[in-house]
């Protein structure tokens, strides 16, 4: 290979590596740049973890992060807030594992969709209920004392917990009316992978 070609090559290599990310369609510009998000590569912990995808009353553990993403029909990137970016670099308390939001990106010909999580993968179900009594005090017991004891039930069945789904933006607008749960098992047909309420796996 002539030697000009050989210091293009590694320079096309990262130009390729980084189209999942700059690849974008007009609408999901404009949707980036309101929300001011910037590209970011999630944990392995994140991606390779189950999620739940209603923060009060869950009925599911869905597969993992990474099936669900692999299973949309569009084009998909990660991305970050960028406030969010700055302050996951530098904690407040490194010893305490802190949620932060990562929204997955469907920029779709009818519309860009954005499935916004919670990083929770290195959290334990304790750790998960003393985060949100830092904003509930002592209603967080009552309100996800329950979700707790189904989470170590499942933890103990190998179930590992990797994030939430806590919202959907569809053109822009948030999506009501129902939870990203229903429209999971509902409009797009993803199939649970752990049953909480029955504290088993799910049937295939």
């Amino acid at each position: 290979m002539p030697p000009a070609l050989r210091l293009l090559a590694p320079l096309a290599l990262l130009a390729f590596l980084a189209l999942p990310a700059l690849a974008q369609s007009p609408q999901a510009k404009a949707q980036r740049d309101a929300q001011d998000l910037t590209p970011f590569t999630p944990p392995e912990a994140f991606l390779t973890g189950a999620f739940l995808a209603d923060e009060m009353q869950p009925a599911y553990l869905f597969a993992s992060v990474r099936e669900f993403a692999q299973s949309l029909k569009c084009p998909t990137a990660w991305l970050i807030e960028k406030s969010e970016k700055e302050r996951i670099a530098r904690p407040a308390a490194p010893e305490a594992p802190a949620e932060y939001s990562l929204w997955l990106e469907a920029d779709c010909p009818d519309g860009v969709a954005y499935f916004v999580f919670t990083d929770q993968s290195a959290m334990t179900p304790a750790q998960w209920i003393a985060w949100r009594k830092r904003f509930h005090g002592s209603k967080a017991e009552g309100s996800y004392g329950q979700t707790k004891g189904q989470l170590e039930k499942a933890q103990a069945d190998g179930m590992r917990v990797g994030g939430e789904l806590r919202f959907i933006v569809k053109g822009g607008e948030l999506l009501v009316g129902k939870t990203p749960e229903a429209v999971l098992v509902g409009e797009l047909a993803v199939k649970p992978g752990y049953d909480l309420q029955k504290g088993q796996k799910a049937a295939p």
